[in-house]
Formats: C-alpha cells, structure tokens, sequence
C-alpha cells in the first residue's frame, strides 16, 4: 500500500505498512526503548538485543509513522491463521549461546502470542518519546483497525501491562475493552509488571456490516 499522510496538528506525518529496507535498526531501536524494561530480562545487553530484534523483523506485518523522513513510531502485528515466524529459538541460542539461550527462551515463551483466525493481535506500539501525545499512537490503531478490516478480521487485540496506565487510558478512548486481567506477582521483581490486560475492539470486516 502507499504511504498516506495526515497532519497531527504539530506536522505532516507519513504512515506506511511494512518497514522499508534500511530502517529495521531504527525500528527495533524504537522497540527496545519502549519495551527495553519488559524485554530485559530476556534480551539484554542492549547491544546484542537491538541487533537481535533488527534481525528478526518481520517488515511486512508492521505500520511506520514518519515525520521529517524520520522513522518515529512502529507497530508490529499478528494475523490469526498466518504462519508465525520460524527461526526464533535458533537465533536467540545461535545469538546468546545454548546454556544463556534456553533460559532467554524460556522468558521469551511468557509474550507469545497465537492469535485465532478472524483476530489482529498487536505485538506493540512504539513512539519516540520527542513525538508522544501528538496523536501518532491513535494513527498507527487506526491504520491496524483497517489493515484487520481488509484482512477480514473482526476484532484487534492487545495486552497491556499494570505499570502502562497511560497507554490503556489511550486503548479505551479508541474503543477497547477489557477482556481479562491475568495477574503475575511473581513476574514484578524480574520483568518490573504484576499484571497484563488483554483489551479487544470489534472490527467490521471489509465489506460487511459492523455488528
């Protein structure tokens, strides 16, 4: 699909689904500083997990916002029924060796995510934090509500952890519920959450009614 622009009041910004060559080190360097805390335990240093993430990229299955030619927000997403991305565990032995590795892939195992057919799961939502609360976070759900629409899905979902009010305050003004709340005390020491809410909001496939 082309890029389309809009204006967020402070700017003219430039959404584009998949990642274009060149730009996946930005974008996971935009992953890690939203999700660096969460990630961690998993991926740390920094300097092996922002390569790490950069390689495991899947380019398609993702929205860019750019302002200035400057890539500054990224959304990765899942499809239900799509075939995941194989690989993982060997890059992550072959990245942090076979002992650290099985470990790291243990923790890795806690965020997967196997979305049902009919479902967009969304894998995360990073702005840089220079272009935060100028609307970029709502394009870039807007711009997944219809690449699920096309995609026949009738419902987005995400989790969303009990340290993030602000990004949940962000969900439920663009129509998300909450589905459940699973509470993990025993996580809040290693990965610094106690809590992940699964939101969800309906989508009227492409062609067919909202119900």
């Amino acid at each position: 699909m082309a890029a389309e622009e809009t204006d967020t009041g402070s700017g003219p910004v430039t959404l584009r689904r998949s990642v274009p060559a060149g730009a996946e080190r930005r974008a996971a360097e935009l992953c890690w500083g939203a999700f660096g805390r969460k990630l961690g335990p998993a991926l740390n240093p920094p300097d092996k997990a922002v390569p790490f993430l950069a390689a495991r990229l899947d380019a398609d299955r993702a929205v860019c916002a750019f302002a200035g030619g400057e890539l500054v927000a990224f959304a990765e997403y899942q499809l239900g029924g799509q075939e995941p991305a194989k690989g993982a565990a060997t890059a992550v032995l072959r990245t942090y060796g076979r002992i650290r590795g099985l470990y790291r892939l243990a923790l890795l195992a806690l965020f997967e995510n196997h979305p049902k057919r009919g479902r967009l799961v969304v894998a995360g939502i990073a702005v840089d934090p220079g272009f935060r609360g100028q609307g970029i976070g709502s394009l870039l759900v807007e711009e997944l509500a219809a690449i699920a629409a096309e995609r026949g899905c009738r419902e987005i979902r995400l989790d969303v952890i009990d340290t993030n009010s602000r990004a949940k305050a962000l969900y439920e003004r663009l129509g998300f519920a909450t589905v459940r709340t699973i509470r993990t005390p025993y996580l809040r020491r290693l990965l610094g959450f106690g809590a992940v809410t699964t939101m969800c909001r309906s989508v009227a496939p492409k062609g067919l009614p909202a119900q």
